[in-house]
C-alpha cells in the first residue's frame, strides 16, 4: 500500500493563502460588513413550524360552526408540508387537514359538542398558517354571529371591555396544547382598580394537558358588578390559548380577542359604518396615568369626535368613553395616542360595538391591533354580496398594499387588487375570488409606506338582525431572522 507524501510547510502555506483569498472575496468582515464596506443584512428564512389554538365554539345545541384553515402561497409549490387541527384532547382525530398552500380547507360542526382545537403546521404549510372559527346561533341568550381567529399559545393576555354585570356572561376560554399542565392567574380591574377575588378563585387555575377550561368571570368576584372591566390572564407555568366569549342578554354574542401588547399609541380598525353604539374601554397596566387623544380615521381623513376628544386613564384602573354612533354612516377606525408625546404611558384598549336597535341588536368587539406588517391573512370570508368588508387604516403615513382573495373551499380563481391608503384614513373594499364557492381567505401585503392596520367585518343577517363579527389582522411572522455565520480561518492552524 502506498503511503501519502507528507505535506511540506510550503504546501500548507499555499493552501492557506488560497483559502484566505477566497474568504476575503466572499465572507463578511468581522464587524458584520461585506467586502465593499456595506453592512451584511440579516438573512430571513420561512418558519418551519406553526402552532395554533382555537377555543370551543359554543354551548348552544343549535350552534352552527365553520372551521377554515389556510396558508398563503402558490399551490403545488416546492416543498411538502402538513397542517391540521384536532380536538384539544389526547388521541383526538383531525377535524380538518390541509395538503398544500394557496387552497383553504373547511369543516363544519353542529351543536354544543364541537371541541376546542389545537394544531400545528410544518414545512411549506407553516409560514403564515391561519385558522378561523365562525359560529352562528339563531336564537337564545347567546344569539349572534361569533367569530374568532385561532391564535398561537402564549403566557400573557389583556382583555379590556369584559364585564361581570347582570345580564352579561363573559367566559374566559383557556386551552392548553402541551403535554404538561398549565397554571393560570386571572386578575380583574374595574374603574376603582383591582377587584378582590373571593377565596383566591382567580389564582392557580389548572388547565390539564391537551385540554380546555372555561372560567366565568363573574364567579371570580361575585360581590362586584363591573359594567366595564379589564381582565389580565397570565400563566405561572406552561402556556395557553386565551379568548373571551361574551353573551349579553337582549343584545347578542361574540368573541373578544386579546388586545395587542400595551403601547403608547393604538389603532382599533374596522368599526362598522352603521354602528349604533361604540363604547371605548381602556386600561393602563403601568404606574403612570395616561391622557389619550381620540381620533376617528374616516375615509376622508382623521377627525376628533366632538365632546370626546380626550380620555384620562388612571394607572391600574379601567376607563370608559361612550362614543355613541361615532361613525355616522361611514366606516372608520379609532386612533389613540398620547396628548403629550413626552408622557406616553402604555395602554391596552378595545371597543364594544352594537348594530341595530331594540330586539334586533347585535354585539361585536374590536380590540387594539398591531399592523399587518409584511403580510397578514384572515380566513373564512364569504363570497355573497355585502357579506365581507375589509377595512385598511394608515395612521401615520401613506401606504400601498396588495389584497389577494384566495380560491374558495369549493373552487374559484384567486383575485388581487392594489390599494393606496392615505395617512389618517380608513379605506374599505370587498374582494372575492372569481367564481368562488365556499369560504375563502384574504391576504394583505404591505408594498410601501405604512404601517397599515386592517380588520375584516363578516355580516350574515338573519331574521332582520344585522348579525356580524369583526376580526383584526396582524403580521403572520412567517419568516424569522437567521444569524449569519462568519468563517474562522484560525481553525486551519490549530
Amino acid at each position: 500500500m502506498k503511503q501519502r507524501a507528507p505535506l511540506t510547510l510550503a504546501a500548507v502555506t499555499a493552501a492557506l493563502a488560497a483559502l484566505t483569498g477566497i474568504a476575503a472575496l466572499t465572507a463578511p468582515a468581522a464587524d458584520g460588513k461585506t467586502g465593499d464596506g456595506k453592512a451584511a443584512a440579516a438573512a430571513r428564512m420561512p418558519v418551519e413550524r406553526s402552532l395554533l389554538v382555537c377555543p370551543g365554539p359554543s354551548s348552544s345545541d343549535i350552534a352552527e360552526t365553520t372551521y377554515t384553515s389556510f396558508t398563503p402561497g402558490a399551490p403545488a409549490g416546492e416543498g411538502k408540508g402538513s397542517a391540521r387541527l384536532l380536538g384539544a384532547t389526547k388521541d383526538a382525530k383531525p377535524v380538518l387537514e390541509a395538503k398544500e398552500p394557496g387552497k383553504p380547507v373547511g369543516a363544519t360542526a353542529n351543536g354544543a359538542d364541537a371541541p376546542a382545537l389545537t394544531g400545528s403546521a410544518d414545512g411549506a404549510l407553516a409560514p403564515g398558517w391561519t385558522a378561523q372559527l365562525t359560529t352562528k346561533v339563531s336564537v337564545g341568550r347567546a344569539r349572534g354571529l361569533l367569530g374568532v381567529g385561532c391564535t398561537a399559545p402564549g403566557t400573557d393576555f389583556w382583555f379590556p371591555a369584559v364585564s361581570t354585570a347582570k345580564g352579561r356572561e363573559d367566559y374566559v376560554h383557556l386551552t392548553n396544547p402541551d403535554d404538561a399542565a398549565a397554571i393560570v392567574d386571572i386578575k380583574l380591574f374595574g374603574p376603582d382598580g383591582l377587584a378582590k377575588p373571593e377565596g383566591g378563585a382567580s389564582e392557580n387555575i389548572r388547565v390539564d394537558p391537551k385540554s380546555t377550561k372555561t372560567v366565568l368571570l363573574s364567579s371570580l368576584v361575585p360581590a362586584a358588578q363591573l359594567a366595564d372591566a379589564t381582565a389580565h390572564v397570565t400563566t405561572r407555568a406552561g402556556r395557553v390559548g386565551a379568548s373571551v366569549q361574551v353573551a349579553e342578554e337582549g343584545v347578542g354574542a361574540d368573541w373578544l380577542p386579546a388586545s395587542t401588547d400595551p403601547a403608547g399609541s393604538l389603532v382599533l380598525p374596522g368599526i362598522p359604518a352603521d354602528a349604533a353604539s361604540v363604547r371605548l374601554v381602556a386600561f393602563v397596566p403601568g404606574e403612570e396615568d395616561a391622557d389619550l387623544k381620540v381620533r376617528l380615521a374616516a375615509p376622508g381623513g382623521a377627525i376628533s369626535p366632538a365632546g370626546s376628544e380626550q380620555l384620562h386613564v388612571k394607572a391600574g384602573m379601567t376607563a370608559v368613553l361612550d362614543l355613541k354612533d361615532l361613525t355616522r354612516g361611514e366606516p372608520g377606525s379609532l386612533l389613540l395616542g398620547p396628548v403629550d408625546a413626552k408622557k406616553a404611558a402604555p395602554v391596552v384598549a378595545a371597543v364594544r360595538v352594537v348594530r341595530g336597535s331594540g330586539a334586533k341588536q347585535e354585539l361585536g368587539f374590536v380590540p387594539a391591533a398591531g399592523p399587518v406588517g409584511t403580510r397578514a391573512t384572515v380566513a373564512d370570508n364569504r363570497p355573497d354580496e355585502n357579506t365581507t368588508l375589509l377595512s385598511l387604516t394608515a395612521p401615520a403615513a401613506d401606504a400601498k398594499v396588495k389584497v389577494t382573495a384566495s380560491p374558495g373551499t369549493g373552487g374559484g380563481e384567486p383575485a388581487s387588487q392594489e390599494v393606496t391608503v392615505k395617512a389618517g384614513t380608513t379605506q374599505t373594499l370587498s374582494l372575492a375570488p372569481a367564481g368562488g364557492k365556499g369560504s375563502y381567505a384574504l391576504t394583505v401585503e404591505t408594498l410601501s409606506g405604512g404601517p397599515v392596520h386592517a380588520a375584516r367585518t363578516l355580516s350574515l343577517p338573519a331574521e332582520g338582525i344585522a348579525m356580524f363579527t369583526v376580526q383584526t389582522l396582524s403580521d403572520d411572522h412567517s419568516t424569522v431572522a437567521v444569524p449569519r455565520a462568519a468563517q474562522d480561518l484560525s481553525v486551519l492552524t490549530r
